[in-house]
């Protein structure tokens, strides 16, 4: 081996390194430890599909009781709010807590879904699941602006 190839070879071997310990420091700042920065919509992952008759909505809200989630619809908006006061755990009453990823207070996420039938909206919670089934607007002949000339 050359000097210039064994200089090339530790210098690969050195940015290899770099690579490794830049890797391990985005998998350290992936750590829940830092959940508190990411916005609270990372917890309420959402689906949504639509179909011709259609939405279905399903967001994971585990956790909440049904009467603390509140959802509106209106202006092609859809609205989902849940709200938790606290949590009655007292596994530890001395307050030694060395982690936690349980949250309280509210949350929220808003989805653009135009044209929805508001009056034929149902909503179901389930397994900390709440599914939302949003079925469109029918166009019907009584909406056709259209006007014949004589």
């Amino acid at each position: 081996m050359r000097k210039d190839d064994s200089i090339m070879a530790n210098e690969i071997q050195r940015r290899n390194n770099l690579f490794d310990n830049l890797m391990n420091m985005r998998d350290w700042m992936n750590d829940d430890f830092f959940s508190d920065l990411t916005p609270a919509a990372d917890h309420m992952k959402t689906d949504v599909a639509e179909d011709d008759h259609g939405y279905t909505v399903k967001i994971d809200m585990p956790g909440f009781d049904k009467k603390d989630i509140h959802i509106n619809y209106a202006n092609n908006i859809l609205a989902v709010t849940g709200h938790r006061d606290s949590f009655a755990d007292e596994s530890d009453q001395k307050g030694n807590v060395l982690h936690t990823e349980r949250r309280y207070g509210q949350m929220s996420r808003q989805y653009r879904l135009p044209d929805v039938d508001r009056s034929a909206v149902k909503a179901r919670y389930e397994n900390g699941v709440l599914t939302l089934e949003l079925p469109k607007l029918q166009a019907s002949d009584e909406n056709d602006t259209r006007i014949d000339i004589d």
